[in-house]
This record gives structure tokens, C-alpha cells and sequence, in this order.
């Protein structure tokens, strides 16, 4: 997610580190985006329909994993795809969600130099 441009660059990189930390606040969420790192050893990928590490895992097993609604469930994997740290990807009437590894090293790498 990129936040409008102010007249200082760093007050962006603090708002993209916010509305990160914010989604990060969650523990659900946390766990939800650790288990993302490795999909193969956390969901059931043999009942895949797509390739969990290319693609991503279906919201449904994630679902099934953290036994909360789909509401709930759906609302978690969003606020992430918010602050940037997965993306989705509709796979015929499913979304599969992937960890954006790309955007996790940048937020590693600007909470680093913002402290």
C-alpha cells in the first residue's frame, strides 16, 4: 500500500510502517502470515487446486486451519493485503492468498533504518 506523497518523504515510509505494524498488531493475523511462509508444511496442499507456493492457499483451508468464520477470516487476510504483506489471487470462485515477500523485506529493511 503507498500512502499519498507529503512534502517529506520520510513522513510516507512512516505511514506505510504504521498501517504494517497495525495489521501486524493482530495475533491471529501474525500467525496467519507465519504460517504463509511455509504453506506446504502448515495446509493441506494435496487438496490443493492450485500450486500453494506459486499461487498461494485457498481463504477455505485457511479458514479450516484457524476455525474462525469466513467473515472473520476474509476480513484478517484483507486488512493484510492492505498494509501489502500478501496478495490474492482468484483461482475460479476461490482466492488464494500468498505471502508478498518483496514487500515483508522492505518493511524489515524501513523499520530498520527508521530506529
Amino acid at each position: 500500500m503507498m500512502t499519498t506523497k507529503n512534502a517529506d518523504p520520510s513522513e510516507d515510509v512512516a505511514a506505510e510502517l504504521l498501517d504494517v505494524m497495525k495489521a501486524l498488531a493482530n495475533p491471529v493475523r501474525l500467525q496467519l502470515l507465519r504460517w504463509l511462509r511455509e504453506p506446504e508444511r502448515h495446509f493441506p496442499v494435496e487438496e490443493a487446486i492450485a500450486d500453494p507456493v506459486e499461487v498461494g492457499i485457498c481463504v477455505s483451508h485457511i479458514q479450516a486451519k484457524v476455525g474462525l468464520a469466513q467473515s472473520t477470516v476474509s476480513a484478517y487476510m484483507a486488512a493484510l493485503e492492505r498494509a501489502g504483506l500478501v496478495r490474492s489471487t482468484r483461482v475460479g470462485k476461490w482466492t488464494h492468498y500468498k505471502r508478498d515477500e518483496e514487500r515483508i523485506a522492505w518493511f524489515v529493511a524501513a523499520l530498520g533504518r527508521s530506529l
